[in-house]
């Protein structure tokens, strides 16, 4: 199979058009219409990944699709890390919080702010500044367990 400018272009648009297993098997047959040495060939006048010609050409082979693992990307929650987290927050937290005055709302209210817990949890739990996550993470993770940061209402003279 003849490779010309045009030819190599049409390849390129319809690779980047097809996601996942289509692209891969699309590669596969390809390849195998280049002929002997057409994995090196590809990877050279087409700038295709070695690793997914190889996972392509399985795939077409065995008849099997190889499932991508989304999930593994990304970065791990914060309890991953630290799995004490999110115990440790509710024992700062419980104390310092109250639900709602006139039972409006089923909300518990905390006087400690995300950056008076990040403190505790440096002071009196002895971790570390550097594995600790950022007060906004810890912000989010003390409205994921129920407790909102709010200021407390001094008792106010009533309104005449």
């Amino acid at each position: 199979m003849e490779l010309t400018p045009e030819t190599v272009a049409f390849l390129r648009d319809t690779v980047r058009s097809l996601k996942g297993s289509v692209r891969r098997l699309f590669m596969a047959r390809t390849v195998r219409e280049l002929g002997p040495g057409g994995q090196q060939r590809a990877e050279r006048e087409l700038g295709w990944n070695r690793g997914t010609l190889r996972l392509g050409a399985h795939e077409l082979r065995t008849g099997l699709t190889c499932l991508d693992n989304f999930t593994a990307r990304g970065r791990k929650r914060a309890e991953v890390h630290l799995p004490q987290l999110l115990e440790d927050l509710r024992e700062f937290v419980d104390g310092q919080s109250q639900t709602d005055p006139q039972f409006k709302s089923n909300r518990l209210y905390t006087r400690l702010s995300a950056a008076e817990v990040r403190r505790q949890l440096i002071t009196q739990k002895g971790c570390r500044d550097a594995e600790l996550p950022a007060e906004s993470t810890l912000a989010q993770k003390l409205n994921a367990l129920g407790y909102h940061p709010t200021r407390v209402r001094k008792c106010q003279p009533q309104k005449k």
